[in-house]
């Protein structure tokens, strides 16, 4: 599928500023006096690090204040081989690549602490808060080699002097800025903005977030490290504070005030109000920092997304409702077509699930096959959603084993268990609000055609099943539209595509039509029908609406009291005495 996209004002009032910043740089030093150049040219460098923060805080959603560590950890490694060893071409290299190298592994590491399996938003938080600490006094205990308290001063350092160093740094702050925005932008710059809406269903489209997370601080730790080694050149001196979590702080007060999730803001945030501290700080030396502070607070209240929500009241806006025109260009391979494990898609026994001393499922045996149509149905509370849980999270605690495609996968996390062919629809409609549907669409086949990091694709390839629920619902003429602003049924619709969009074997479905209007439920219906019996897909669909499973189901498993108490045709279990009991005669749970 098309989308219709004109470049937008917005990117080339971006490529005006890029030019005009880099006229500013190129004729700054004819223009500014030493003490500003002197200024600026710091300032400069923390709008780099601005920008790293911007990327984790303002984009992917993680607060961090250890951008100054890395950062302090590059300017050390810099002006310790300057101090000790020399500053000739080749040692100037080694700086260099010690700078970028050292901040690098120390990335990985916090990355790994920070995101490993089990950790929490408020735990990479926390980490990032102790680890400037914990440099910080690595530098106090590194007697002559860190200079201790003193840090480390009147080494060589790049012999290009002040004019030089503005027009350096400024050249370094422009490419870090432009190669941020055309990321951020991109196909591929959009899984940030996934991960923090949503990192639960980026996992159930066979992503991995936490793997993501882990490379993306790497990555910003590497940057932040070159920005070091310009800071260490620059100055002529390395100290502790470079390292601490109060600067690390004063970083994300600089971002939120000039507007996080913008990059622009960021670098103008941090350049104005360091540029500012200079002036007035030695007039109003605690006054000032009572000024920033106030600032802070006022912001936060009256302009929550910064100096950039200014802009973004005059900026005109992106085209929304882009009409999408042409067709899908993936062709559509049937699902669930092989004959692994004896033609079973899936292959249950004897599972168990508790929690403490509840038992919440108990010896339950299921197998399912391409082409079928499974409900399963009970009373409130009877382990249904428990049970999708565990087929699609191989980490869950259970006895018992669940087979996919002839794998066990017990231990396996659910985007581990997504390449094997599963795909899960949530009961509330799991989607990413911040994106448009094209996007939510490119994110749900991210996995399998590895997105864009330069550009927006003008094409949207989906699977032919896909595209036809797109149209079927009308989501097709609505591809630039944001998620934010679909009805309750379209979200449904949107996620029950992103699902089909992976070309899964085994569908799994928790109440798709709850809360849809007669129209809608019947129009999801039939394509369930369409997507097992035509296409030869697989699915499991937990529904209350016995009328509804009785016309789209090929078999009726029925739940109660975490035991699987029948399983049969349609009719069988519709009219069993079973059925009625449990649910004392009515046709909803």
């Amino acid at each position: 599928m098309h989308e219709n996209r004109s470049t937008p004002a917005r990117v080339w009032l971006f490529a005006a500023l890029a030019l005009a910043a880099a006229v500013i740089v190129i004729i700054g030093p004819a223009l500014f006096d030493r003490f500003t150049l002197n200024v600026l040219t710091r300032s400069m460098i923390y709008a780099m690090l601005a920008v790293t923060v911007d990327i984790l805080w303002g984009y992917t959603g993680i607060l961090t204040f250890g951008q100054a560590a890395f950062f302090g950890t590059g300017a050390y490694a810099s002006a310790m081989v300057l101090s000790h060893l020399g500053a000739s071409p080749a040692l100037m290299v080694l700086a260099l690549a010690l700078a970028i190298i050292v901040p690098v592994l120390l990335g990985a590491f916090v990355g790994w602490l920070s995101f490993g399996h089990g950790s929490t938003p408020l735990y990479a938080t926390v980490i990032s808060l102790v680890v400037p600490i914990v440099v910080t006094q690595l530098v106090f205990s590194g007697g002559v080699w860190t200079g201790s308290s003193s840090g480390l001063v009147g080494y060589s350092g790049l012999p290009l002097g002040l004019p030089g160093y503005f027009r350096l740094t400024g050249i370094c702050l422009i490419v870090t800025a432009v190669v941020a925005l055309v990321f951020t932008r991109s196909d591929a710059g959009k899984l940030l903005v996934a991960i923090r809406d949503n990192e639960a269903r980026c996992a159930y489209l066979g992503l991995d977030p936490q793997r993501l997370k882990i490379v993306l601080t790497t990555i910003l730790a590497g940057v932040a490290g070159i920005a070091g080694f310009l800071y260490a050149n620059a100055s002529g001196v390395v100290a502790p504070e470079n390292t601490g979590f109060v600067f690390g702080t004063e970083i994300v007060i600089w971002t939120a005030l000039g507007g996080r999730g913008t990059i622009i803001g960021p670098v103008i945030g941090a350049i104005g109000i360091d540029y500012l501290s200079a002036q007035l700080s030695g007039d109003l030396p605690f006054l000032w920092n009572l000024v920033v502070g106030a600032l802070f607070v006022v912001m936060i209240i009256l302009l929550p997304n910064g100096l950039a929500q200014l802009a973004r009241m005059v900026l005109p806006r992106g085209n929304e409702q882009a009409s999408p025109s042409g067709s899908p260009t993936l062709a559509a391979e049937p699902a669930g077509s092989g004959s692994e494990a004896g033609n079973r898609v899936l292959a249950v026994g004897g599972l168990g699930k508790s929690f403490g001393s509840l038992q919440v499922l108990q010896g339950i045996d299921l197998d399912v096959h391409p082409g079928e149509l499974v409900s399963l149905v009970g009373p409130n509370g009877a382990g249904k959603t428990t049970l999708m849980r565990c087929l699609s999270d191989g980490t869950e605690a259970t006895t018992g084993t669940v087979t996919i495609a002839g794998q066990d996968i017990s231990g396996m996390t659910p985007d581990e268990i997504v390449a094997l062919g599963v795909g899960r629809k949530f009961q509330v409609a799991s989607v990413f609000d911040s994106l448009t549907v094209a996007d939510c669409l490119r994110m749900a086949r991210a996995s399998r055609n590895a997105p864009s990091l330069l550009r927006r694709s003008a094409t949207l390839g989906l699977p032919a099943a896909a595209a036809d629920i797109l149209r079927s619902t009308g989501l097709d003429r609505m591809l630039g539209r944001p998620v934010s602003l679909l009805s309750h049924g379209q979200k449904q619709s949107l996620e029950l595509a992103m699902v089909v969009a992976l070309e899964p074997k085994l569908i799994l479905l928790d109440e798709p039509t709850a809360g849809l209007t007669k129209v809608e439920r019947t129009t999801i219906g039939a394509t369930l029908q369409k997507l097992t019996g035509e296409l030869g897909f697989a699915a499991i669909l937990v529904e209350h609406d016995l009328d509804f499973v009785r016309d789209i189901s090929t078999r009726i498993v029925v739940l109660h009291q975490g035991k699987l108490v029948l399983d049969g045709s349609v009719d069988q279990v519709v009219n069993s005495e079973v059925v009625r009991t449990i649910y004392s005669g009515g046709a909803h749970a």
